[in-house]
């Protein structure tokens, strides 16, 4: 990689892997330093990573750097988030803010696939690439992930049609 493509990547990629940080620790300023540190590595590294493979590379990167923080702090990102949810006026309801937080209820793995599937457009393959899971894990993680935020928006938000 050239330091253009470099500097290029960045533009692409850093509100993506920030919105992907910003959805796993809720804090702007942990999503923040997470984004620095994984640019800062792959600045080290630029001569080692192929553009082509760049975007990939940032998400895991920055994917581990949130899970080793994680191990080492031993904070969770969702304990505050464990009760259930306030929605507010049952009749006027933001749909986006009952899915999020419905996304916020199910297990880490499941919301990183989700995250990645869904919000990000990755294929199973890229996912297992950035989680270091094969593909039939991800379809797994994914498939449960949705059955589950299914059932916690029928029981805890009472929204039909899902």
């Amino acid at each position: 990689m050239t330091v253009q493509e470099y500097n290029l990547s960045v533009e692409l990629y850093a509100d993506g892997v920030f919105r992907f940080m910003m959805k796993l620790t809720k804090q702007d300023s942990d999503s923040d330093d997470l984004l620095q540190t994984a640019y800062e590595k792959l600045w080290r590294n630029y001569s080692n990573v192929d553009f082509e493979k760049v975007k990939s590379w940032l998400f895991t990167t920055s994917y581990r750097l949130f899970i080793d923080g994680k191990r080492k702090s031993r904070t969770d990102y969702t304990d505050s988030l464990q009760d259930t949810p306030q929605i507010g006026n049952e009749d006027n309801f933001d749909l986006k803010e009952v899915l999020n937080k419905a996304l916020e209820m199910i297990p880490a793995i499941q919301k990183s696939c989700i995250l990645l599937r869904d919000y990000e457009g990755y294929s199973y393959d890229e996912i297992g690439e950035i989680l270091e899971l094969n593909e039939a894990q991800v379809k797994v993680y994914i498939f449960r992930a949705r059955v589950k935020m299914k059932q916690i928006l029928t029981e805890k938000f009472n929204v039909t049609g899902v």
